[in-house]
């Protein structure tokens, strides 16, 4: 495997980040894999690489989508958390004045098609190899390639989403990134949906509720058809064409079962928890393991998302993956005299509350045996040590943690008291600014669960509001009510339904305001508000917490940075940079 992982890595960083001009040579092309595969596991392992690079993408893409919309936030904290105005060039969408962009921006762009060229690799090297020499059957093949093909959609969709005008780079022996001209949007909108249609007859599919662990970590019929969900959806955002039917239709396929049997969990947290592998609600996951590969504990997604030293609250974990930072909040509901803002967007706990007795609102903690409850982390944060109950302290501050749905220098004010300084941004912040919150569970070493969450990249409910929005976007709004209920039902208890589900199963009323909303309370800080904000019209337009309307919309895709610029004489800026 180290033979293959050095082989791969040489060639994709020659040829995406360097833009080395001599990779034709033997070395690269024979030597070493010629005499790799042995066995049918030494072809898999081939097969599934890709698939350990596409999790470590998700930490490269997770940041640009959430911190340019308006649920999460990065404010300094007492001069932590500036680093030279990176969050506040993403919060504010000035991508092209800071520096730092390199890192968050160019990112996507170089980790996405270390992807792609490690699908191609493994396409072209299972074309050339004879399955019989290893015990498998062609129809085995088939579903390797097809695993790899999808993959590589995968890739590029989330490439498409962020730069739209990019190289299709299909062949890996005879072209590379450095020689490829970009194609028009529509071009490789059409590149992508033939990929996936041609993908969905030789991939396997899952076959009973309960096998979830049996295929999780591969591409699925249900997941390759998810992706076209995920297409269509955002095809009159992509390319101006309008393909909500084709949207509905597939995800109508898979809600039927016809690509497998799947159901929504009746806990929120179970598709997010340690047993995750076993969830009939998670179509395609990323597979974690506190022994091996946990990217979605990284600091990037999941692991800042609450304060540093939050291993204490948590119940003293000494985790290996390293101590919390306070990296992610959730963008304020109040302002620094304790009254609400009136923003249509943000304001992302007050989002929660609209609606009484929310399973989430529950204040995160542990409870032992790879048990939690609750969501969010806010307020005092207690804990034992020495006998004795102790609060969470400031790191490098000799102040109490409280954290509050405000943004300001509270430092050790008490809890019913607001700052005489009433400056609200990224710049005025302090420790207790902003709740936090923890999807994934952060369980304690005594814990089995600990690190062991795969990550739920597509799940069923995904599947749901894209059809309900669909719906919605025809008129029919009882029967996407209707879809929405069914996820969001387990939120609430019984007694609530009247109030809290739409009509005409209750009296809460749905439009495209509240259906964006929606999204956002379902799918908070899984890497897609920037998506849904563009599609919904507002990601320019739109007003939160220290953000105004944008001058245009030629922020709605990110530049190319001069890395990468400067690795293909033939890429071109995109516009309005």
């Amino acid at each position: 495997m180290k033979l293959i992982r050095n082989i791969l890595s040489t060639i994709v960083v020659c040829g995406v980040l360097a833009g080395c001009t001599d990779l034709d040579e033997t070395l690269y092309s024979s030597v070493g894999t010629q005499n790799y595969y042995h066995t049918a596991l030494d072809v898999k392992r081939v097969v599934y690489r890709p698939f350990e690079h596409a999790y470590w993408t998700v930490t490269r893409f997770h940041t640009p989508q959430e911190l340019t919309g308006d649920q999460l936030i990065t404010p300094q904290r007492d001069g932590w958390w500036d680093d030279s105005g990176v969050w506040r060039m993403l919060q504010y969408h000035q991508y092209d004045q800071y520096a730092p962009y390199y890192t968050h921006i160019g990112g996507m762009w170089i980790a996405g098609f270390q992807g792609v060229g490690e699908c191609n690799f493994v396409i072209e090297e299972l074309a050339r190899l004879n399955p019989n020499d290893f015990g498998l059957t062609r129809t085995d093949f088939n579903n390797f390639t097809s695993q790899a093909r999808a993959l590589r959609a995968w890739f590029y969709i989330q490439l498409f989403d962020a730069f739209r005008n990019i190289p299709i780079w299909t062949d890996f022996s005879k072209s590379l990134p450095k020689d490829i001209k970009q194609a028009p949007p529509t071009e490789t909108f059409r590149f992508i949906e033939k990929e996936l249609l041609e993908c969905l007859d030789p991939i396997e599919q899952k076959q009973s509720l309960g096998s979830q662990s049996n295929v999780q970590g591969r591409w699925t019929k249900a997941g390759v058809a998810a992706l076209l969900v995920r297409l269509y959806l955002n095809a009159e955002a992509w390319i101006g064409e309008d393909r909500y039917d084709d949207c509905a239709k597939y995800a109508q396929r898979i809600l039927d079962g016809e690509y497998g049997p799947y159901k929504v969990e009746d806990r929120w947290d179970a598709v997010f928890d340690w047993n995750n592998d076993t969830s009939d609600e998670m179509i395609f996951g990323f597979p974690s393991s506190g022994g091996y590969t946990y990217w979605a504990y990284q600091q990037e997604t999941h692991w800042c998302t609450v304060p540093h030293n939050s291993n204490k609250y948590f119940g003293d974990i000494k985790c290996k993956a390293g101590t919390h930072n306070s990296q992610f909040a959730c963008s304020p509901s109040y302002d620094l005299y304790g009254k609400l803002y009136n923003y249509e967007l943000g304001m992302t706990v007050n989002k929660f509350r609209k609606y009484p007795d929310d399973c989430r609102m529950v204040k995160y903690r542990n409870l032992g045996n790879s048990r939690r409850e609750g969501m969010f982390v806010y307020g005092y944060l207690e804990y034992q040590e020495g006998g004795k109950t102790k609060r969470l302290t400031a790191t490098g501050q000799n102040y109490t943690i409280y954290i509050r749905d405000a943004v300001g220098l509270f430092h050790d004010l008490a809890p019913t008291q607001w700052p005489n300084n009433k400056e609200s941004n990224l710049s005025t912040g302090d420790h207790n600014s902003g709740w936090h919150f923890a999807k994934y569970p952060f369980y304690a070493d005594s814990d089995e669960g600990q690190l062991e969450s795969d990550y739920a990249e597509i799940r069923l409910p995904e599947i749901i509001y894209s059809l309900a929005e669909c719906k919605l976007r025809e008129g029919e709004i009882d029967a996407a009510a209707k879809l929405l209920n069914t996820v969001r039902r387990r939120y609430y208890p019984e007694k609530n339904y009247s109030t809290v589900l739409y009509a005409p199963e209750g009296e809460a009323e749905l439009d495209m305001d509240e259906m964006l909303d929606e999204w956002g309370r379902e799918f908070l800080a899984e890497g897609r508000r920037r998506t849904d904000l563009i599609r919904f019209g507002k990601f320019s337009t739109g007003r939160w917490w220290d953000k105004n309307p944008d001058a245009d919309d030629h922020y709605q895709i990110f530049p190319l940075t001069t890395q990468v610029l400067n690795t293909n004489s033939n890429l071109k800026q995109n516009p309005g940079y």
